[in-house]
């Protein structure tokens, strides 16, 4: 049957007007960890707690400075290891939390040990929900979706290895174990999903994957960062990518250290600088404008009787012109700061500061980053993500 002109045009007009709404519906969402496992006395050492009383909260961010809980599920998470253990699919579908560490009994004492879990929540239920739980290796840490949202790298710790993840829906399944030779903390794919980076905390080095459809290949390029590598990020553009050197095996010790920068177009790729922040950086996230990344810096905060101790860490802001990063200022932030991740727009960056069970919410403008509020939470934000949209 021909369709008239008329028809054509209210046809038209009702497919722009769904497509607007749905623009208009789609809030950016930030997935907090907390860990209520962990803290530490006044001389650093740690005092451990039973498990159970974990969290993992979800956040509807349509209004970037008053942030709407969504939803709290008591799934379990660590702040041992780099803050990023879980992560959002491109299409706010799903979430994926790694669980890397459980507390046990031993004896009269409490110990920690890997534990081996993923845990895969279901976006789209009213409130979201755990819909499966998937068993990778021991200790699984950093972990990253590609763009196409079809595959997920986890690293596992203990095992030295990364499970590779095929995606459909919230049916979520191990498809692959790659052996890296050392202990990995983090994966990343790039923009492109034909490759990815891997952070080999234990030798200092960054390490190249292929991404071949859902085969993951080793390509045995490891380059060499800065001490201690907990984290990896890669710009937008594709062109570079940053690792935060944490310096001191995830800790502070009161010396300067750095953010490698990974050349992603020279063939082979290569590290090109290493820009001196502050002591510990941990969290680290690139925005997605691509001109300014953040290290969060640890400075001792979790360490009272400590020479280089400060109450709060900072935010070491990072102008990123091409290739090259300069370091352009600190904003102080809460206790012992951790994850960190920008808005979709680059116009906010959210830091959580394990300490305080809060997170601090900064305003961006171009390089300049600048402390809005605080926004309480209901644990210890160990790591946060944020939604792609």
């Amino acid at each position: 049957m021909r369709a008239s002109r008329s028809m054509l045009l209210s046809i038209s007009a009702l497919a722009l007007l769904a497509a607007g709404l749905k623009s208009v519906s789609a809030e950016p969402y930030l997935i907090v960890g907390n860990d209520e496992k962990l803290l530490w006395d006044d001389k650093g050492a740690p005092v451990l707690h039973p498990a159970g009383k974990d969290s993992v909260v979800i956040l509807d961010l349509a209004n970037p400075e008053n942030p709407k809980v969504v939803a709290s599920l008591p799934l379990k998470n660590s702040v041992i290891g780099p803050p990023v253990n879980l992560a959002i699919d491109p299409t706010n579908s799903i979430a994926l939390v790694a669980d890397s560490i459980d507390v046990t009994k031993d004896g009269d004492k409490l110990k920690m040990g890997p534990d081996n879990k993923v845990y895969v929540i279901d976006l789209k239920a009213k409130p979201p929900k755990l819909a499966n739980t998937v068993t990778v290796g021991k200790q699984p840490s950093g972990l990253s979706i590609n763009p196409a949202g079809n595959l997920a790298l986890v690293t596992n710790r203990v095992d030295k290895t990364i499970s590779v993840l095929s995606i459909k829906g919230t049916d979520v399944k191990v498809i692959d174990t790659v052996d890296l030779g050392g202990i990995v903390s983090q994966a990343v794919f790039t923009p492109d999903g034909k490759r990815a980076l891997v952070t080999k905390f234990n030798d200092h080095k960054v390490s190249l994957l292929d991404v071949n459809g859902d085969k993951v290949t080793y390509t045995k390029l490891d380059l060499p960062t800065g001490q201690w590598p907990y984290n990896v990020a890669v710009a937008p553009s594709g062109k570079i990518a940053l690792t935060a050197d944490n310096g001191n095996a995830g800790n502070s010790d009161g010396s300067v250290d750095t953010v490698s920068v990974v050349d992603l177009e020279a063939t082979p790729p290569r590290i090109i600088d290493r820009v001196v922040v502050g002591d510990g950086p941990e969290g680290l996230a690139i925005s997605p404008k691509g001109n300014v990344a953040a290290a969060i810096i640890l400075a001792g905060s979790n360490n009272k009787s400590a020479y280089f101790h400060k109450r709060n860490g900072s935010v070491s802001v990072l102008r990123v012109a091409g290739k090259t990063v300069t370091k352009v200022g600190d904003v102080e932030v809460g206790g012992l700061p951790e994850g960190a991740a920008f808005t979709p727009d680059g116009k906010y960056l959210f830091v959580g500061n394990y300490l305080d069970q809060d997170i601090s919410i900064l305003k961006v403008n171009g390089t300049k980053i600048t402390p809005v509020k605080r926004f309480k939470l209901s644990g210890h934000p160990a790591s946060v993500r944020m939604s792609a949209h």
